[in-house]
């Protein structure tokens, strides 16, 4: 059965002061819950939430990673890194990693080999712009980018991946998909993994939202049979916010 997931991506958010209370705050106040919950916060603060958390079932992962295992990358973050500190799931292929830093369905696709090839999971993340969706094209866009990055992995590797649909046009916009374009997307993607893979992988896929999911929407768009949970942006930086939306799933 597939899991339920409710991950918080802070992205350029929060100081070590800041990361720290709000992490104690969310391990203070966390429901109990059958869903996996996850926090993303900078690079710089991985080490202390993953030492924060430490007795907390909240998993601590991390925003993005280098395909390289070493070498001349200013800048960047291994995967080996990442797992010396604890980090064991990585999110891949934002959709502010694609428009801000020119990450490429094939460089996509290398860092989700590198991170596979340490057995480490992976959040996938995907999804159309508004004049994709405007010209009807939003179907086809995403199938081309699941195509480009993970198709060439073997059925084997999918209980290692979480895919996250991110409408590009609901992003930090205030628009939210409905729920019911959600569950379409969703079955689609379910659909397109099953034809390409077969039912049993499909079916066994974690498929979260990721588009602009508050308190207030949450319990309808969780509600929603294909749609597993959700990858949470700004509303993930409020702890009582954060709760409510953990609180929202079944």
């Amino acid at each position: 059965m597939r899991s339920k997931i409710v991950a918080g991506n802070w992205k350029m958010n929060k100081n070590a002061e800041e990361t720290q209370a709000l992490l104690a705050a969310l391990a203070a106040k966390l429901p109990d819950t059958q869903a996996e919950v996850m926090v993303a916060p900078t690079f710089v603060n991985l080490a202390g939430a993953v030492s924060e958390l430490q007795a907390s079932r909240i998993e601590v992962i991390a925003q993005n990673m280098h395909f390289a295992e070493s070498g001349a990358y200013t800048g960047e973050i291994s995967a080996d890194m990442l797992m010396n500190i604890g980090i064991d799931t990585v999110i891949i292929g934002h959709s502010e990693r694609r428009a801000y830093f020119g990450e490429t369905d094939g460089i996509l696709a290398q860092k989700v080999k590198a991170a596979l090839d340490k057995n480490m999971r992976v959040m996938f993340c995907f999804g159309e712009e508004l004049e994709d969706r405007k010209s009807g094209e939003h179907f086809n866009v995403v199938h081309s980018q699941l195509k480009n990055a993970l198709f060439d992995l073997d059925a084997s590797a999918w209980n290692k991946i979480i895919l996250a649909y991110e409408p590009v046009w609901a992003i930090g916009t205030g628009e939210t998909a409905s729920p019911e374009q959600a569950q379409e997307m969703h079955a689609c993607i379910r659909k397109t993994i099953a034809d390409q893979y077969d039912t049993a992988v499909a079916n066994n896929l974690s498929i979260l939202y990721g588009g602009s999911v508050k308190p207030g929407n949450a319990v309808d768009i969780f509600s929603k049979p294909d749609v597993d949970g959700g990858l949470i942006g700004g509303a993930s930086l409020v702890a009582d916010d954060f709760i409510a939306i953990i609180n929202g799933i079944a």
